[in-house]
């Protein structure tokens, strides 16, 4: 089988298209067909051993997949080959066929789209977790997302406008303004790029009052950090909930006497956790996802689809941070 390797260190540019032999499901394990594989930014970081967990090398990157199951491991119940699902893993997707334990894995109908499924848990599950668990977001709270027109961002206005909240988008175009509202941002807000001086911070903390109105934010998403962060803290409402979400623009340092001032929470937000440590409340969130997937309440929206001899290609593509939307590697097709 093909698959995308990582030998050594380094950005999208260092991997290698290359034939290994495809690999057998172990006990509890299915192996599948890999239609589709979404790119993710701990893709960018993975491949540079800049993330947290480091695969021993050579590996494929890519952790979000949808696909079919073509064979099934010892012990495993409920699956059958030509099965679809989807699934998140540590690594392994920029592949033509993946090893899955079954136990995480997501069965999806026929008849779905394996793109938009490819693109779907990761990015929604992680902002489910965090809107639901982390930020308790109540009906008619107002929600501040910074980052929102990338694939985290737009999900986190999809399922924030489906639990009631009033949605301020931020973001760095006004093409990127227009999908947030596509998306349903009540209000949208355009900033500049960082990093940013004593009186550039000043005014974007000032744009972002503004933009979230007297009382404040009950609740931020950011999963970008870096110099946006503090300015956004600076517009929390009292005792609101600031979530940290990630880091794509650094990370930032917080003046802790803001939280005073605000009797504000600063809560983190590891997806990856969670689902290890709270098995069962993962599957009713992905459950509540499904839902509202078939209902048409939340679409993962992609930027670009490439083959998987494109797939530095669409890794670099996120690392721009250009990309509105998920950017999706279309494997095979159905």
């Amino acid at each position: 089988m093909k698959t995308l390797l990582s030998r050594h260190p380094g950005g999208p540019e260092t991997l290698e298209l290359a034939d290994v032999p495809t690999p057998e499901p172990g006990k509890g394990e299915l192996r599948i067909r890999v239609l589709a594989c979404a790119i993710n930014y701990p893709d960018v970081l993975i491949i540079e051993d800049r993330y947290q967990f480091k695969p021993p090398r050579p590996f494929a990157p890519g952790a979000e997949v949808s696909g079919v199951v073509d064979a099934v491991g010892e012990g495993v119940e409920g699956w059958i080959a030509g099965d679809r699902l989807i699934a998140v893993a540590r690594d392994g997707g920029l592949a033509e066929a993946m090893i899955v334990p079954a136990a995480g894995a997501i069965r999806i109908s026929a008849d779905a789209d394996p793109v938009e499924g490819a693109a779907l848990i990761f990015t929604y599950g992680t902002t489910i977790h965090a809107l639901v668990d982390r930020g308790q977001l109540k009906a008619g709270e107002t929600l501040l997302i910074l980052g929102a027109a990338g694939g985290i961002g737009l999900s986190a206005i999809e399922i924030g406008k489906a639990m009631g909240a009033t949605v301020v988008a931020a973001v760095s175009s006004e093409e990127k303004a227009a999908a947030a509202r596509e998306a349903g941002a009540d209000r949208t807000i355009v900033y500049g790029r960082g990093p940013f001086d004593k009186e550039g911070s000043k005014a974007l903390a000032q744009a972002f009052k503004d933009a979230v109105g007297p009382k404040g934010a009950d609740v931020i998403y950011d999963p970008v950090g870096g110099d946006y962060a503090e300015p956004a803290l600076r517009s929390i409402a009292w005792e609101g909930r600031y979530l940290v979400v990630g880091f794509p623009a650094g990370i930032p340092k917080l003046p802790l006497n803001l939280t005073l001032l605000k009797a504000c929470d600063v809560r983190g937000v590891f997806w990856g956790a969670f689902v290890a440590r709270e098995p069962e409340r993962h599957r009713a969130h992905v459950e509540r996802l499904l839902a509202w997937w078939r209902e048409g309440r939340i679409r993962p929206r992609v930027d670009r689809i490439y083959p998987l001899d494109r797939g530095g290609e669409a890794i670099a593509r996120l690392a721009s941070r250009s990309a509105i939307g998920k950017v999706v590697v279309r494997i095979a097709d159905d």
